[in-house]
């Protein structure tokens, strides 16, 4: 067999070599890198046929999954008023983005295991998703479509940084099937929490609702958008925790926000359909809890002395949420965990803050 190992997998497989029994978190505390990392190198180590699949490797893990979009971001910035019918000078970025793929970096950041399950096309946009999300989660299970493109979301903003138009291209998310799942149910059944997005089918949603109940694993589910709300199952006896906003809220139940008053009846609502922790939130207004014994409550924001860029706020909100209820916190610490993972994030250009890490989170939450 030609080598064809790169240095960090010679290392991992020499590691091996002398203790078949080690686990990914001792290799990650030797070599100093992250669980997620680890987990990919055995991954391309078994597919390279260097290594069998050991259960030590497969099962002696619990990760968190997210289930999704993962797509390319694309803002154009206009430098003038924008005229139609001809060309337009425009400053433009790129980055990565996509809701559970978000949700996944952030708690990859914090030091999660957390493994994504996906639908991509062969092509340069995974490659950039690819090289950005693998060190803070196993992209391993995502599934790859020739002929197709990798999703993506086009901005148009003026010079006011107000968007004027929006494209997005995620027809390849309609792969995440139901028979995908079927095929990574192993991986599943062994997950402390599954977070899903509403860029996946209806019956997707459906299936992961029988089947986190059927094994009793906590199912999290964040929509992405108003017109994807009739993804939503319409009992939701099987959902530990739903992350939605005003709009998303006010399509759903057909109803319109215009005060706390109403705000927090659409809070009863959503608890009427059998969820057991519902957050709504509302931007700068802050947001309104309910728990599945008709507790409900509000929590104002986190004052942003600076607005950058309010991109992946929602995203950080859910994860923040998520981090803390899983390290079993007081239900006032994981609304502020959210609240706080938020305001951070605004006060940065990136979708994701670069600087976030389990420490960096212990002491912006001691800061408050």
């Amino acid at each position: 067999m030609a080598n064809d190992m790169n240095e960090n997998e010679e290392l991992i497989l020499g590691l091996i070599r002398e203790n078949p029994f080690i686990s990914q978190q001792e290799l990650s505390d030797i070599v100093g890198l992250s669980r997620s990392s680890i987990a990919n190198i055995i991954s391309g180590l078994i597919r390279k046929e260097y290594v069998f699949g050991k259960a030590y490797v497969l099962n002696e893990t619990n990760p968190i999954i997210c289930i999704g979009g993962a797509n390319v971001d694309r803002k154009f910035y206009s430098k003038y008023k924008i005229m139609n019918g001809t060309s337009n000078p425009v400053k433009s970025s790129r980055s990565v983005g996509g809701v559970a793929r978000n949700i996944a970096e952030n708690l990859g950041r914090l030091g999660e295991e957390v493994i994504l399950i996906s639908a991509s096309g062969k092509d340069s946009e995974w490659e950039d998703i690819y090289g950005l999300s693998s060190s803070f989660m196993n992209l391993e299970h995502v599934a790859q479509f020739e002929n197709s493109s990798t999703g993506s979301y086009t901005a148009v903003l003026d010079k006011n940084g107000d968007l004027l138009i929006a494209l997005a291209d995620m027809d390849i998310f309609e792969n995440i099937s139901p028979e995908l799942l079927i095929k990574n149910s192993n991986l599943l059944r062994r997950a402390k929490c599954i977070v899903v997005d509403l860029n996946c089918p209806r019956e997707t949603i459906d299936f992961l609702c029988s089947f986190t109940f059927k094994h009793n694993i906590p199912l999290v589910i964040i929509p992405v958008s108003s017109p994807k709300m009739n993804r939503l199952p319409k009992t939701l006896s099987a959902v530990s925790w739903l992350i939605v906003n005003k709009d998303e809220t006010e399509t759903f139940m057909n109803m319109k926000i215009n005060d706390k008053n109403d705000w927090e009846n659409s809070v009863k609502k959503w608890l009427g359909l059998g969820i057991k922790n519902v957050i709504v939130t509302n931007g700068s207004k802050g947001v309104f809890t309910g728990v599945e014994n008709g507790e409900i409550r509000y929590f104002p924001a986190i004052e942003t002395p600076m607005v950058v860029d309010v991109t992946g706020a929602g995203d950080s909100f859910c994860s923040g949420v998520i981090y803390s209820w899983l390290q079993k916190k007081e239900f006032d610490y994981i609304i502020k965990s959210g609240l706080v993972n938020a305001q951070k994030t605004i006060m940065s250009k990136y979708t994701v803050r670069q600087e976030l890490s389990q420490n960096q989170f212990t002491l912006d939450m001691e800061a408050i």
